[in-house]
């Protein structure tokens, strides 16, 4: 990332934690109801669903349900370049 990024946003620390998540719809819905602050939308792209949460100390966290086939499809062609 670039220096002056602000993918990290809303956050102020330059970081951000990413864990591999199952069903993150039902996952989402737990976390809204245990107020947890969800900054954006699911995102669906052909290797997997993303969301962005904040923890209580404001670091943002990305939240990935993986398409396994696909990312590893993706990441053999790029890797084997």
């Amino acid at each position: 990332m670039e220096e002056e990024t602000k993918y990290f946003d809303p956050s102020d620390k330059p970081f951000m934690v990413n864990f591999r998540v199952e069903n993150i719809e039902a996952l989402v819905e737990e976390l809204k109801q245990e107020g947890v602050s969800v900054c954006d939308e699911i995102e669906t792209y052909e290797y997997g669903k993303f969301v962005h949460i904040l923890d209580p100390e404001n670091n943002k966290i990305e939240l990935w349900e993986p398409v396994d086939s696909i990312f590893t499809k993706m990441y053999d062609g790029e890797t084997t370049k």
